[in-house]
């Protein structure tokens, strides 16, 4: 049907034409009532947008000299986190000659790791990015 046919159909229904795919050969159009399918369309993002589960990253901070009272009120923290059903991106930083020592950070990191690996799972492997060694925990529970 020519378009000036379908706008002419869609006069005689008082609605209007709504091109639903324009690149099709030959374009497809509905006939509808605009405001009424605007209204829905809207209502259904805004559900959609309700039902989303944004998921956080929480972030904790490290030392290689952190103490061991330190740690373990840090992995409490970060269990905290994982029951809210954040992910956490467990950083440790490395300040000054620290960095000759990588190996002392990576201990502090693995005494984490295995103080959390009851109820957390390795999203990303603990990497040197610079002066910090990271890694991305997530929780094995899912909510």
């Amino acid at each position: 049907m020519s378009k000036f046919d379908a706008l002419r159909k869609a006069e005689e229904y008082n609605l209007d034409l709504l091109c639903v795919a324009p690149n099709a050969k030959p374009p497809v159009c509905k006939i509808l009532n605009y405001g009424k399918y605007r209204y829905e369309s809207q209502k259904k993002a805004k559900e959609a947008k309700k039902n989303q589960k944004i998921i956080e990253i929480k972030e904790i901070q490290l030392t290689p000299k952190i103490g061991e009272h330190d740690l373990l009120t840090k992995v409490k923290a970060a269990l905290k986190f994982l029951e809210d059903g954040n992910k956490i991106k467990v950083g440790v930083r490395f300040k000054g000659r620290e960095l000759s020592h990588v190996e002392v950070g990576e201990a502090v990191m693995n005494k984490f790791l295995e103080l959390t690996k009851d109820s957390a799972s390795i999203d990303k492997a603990p990497t040197l990015d610079g002066k910090w060694l990271t890694v991305i925990l997530s929780s094995k529970v899912k909510k």
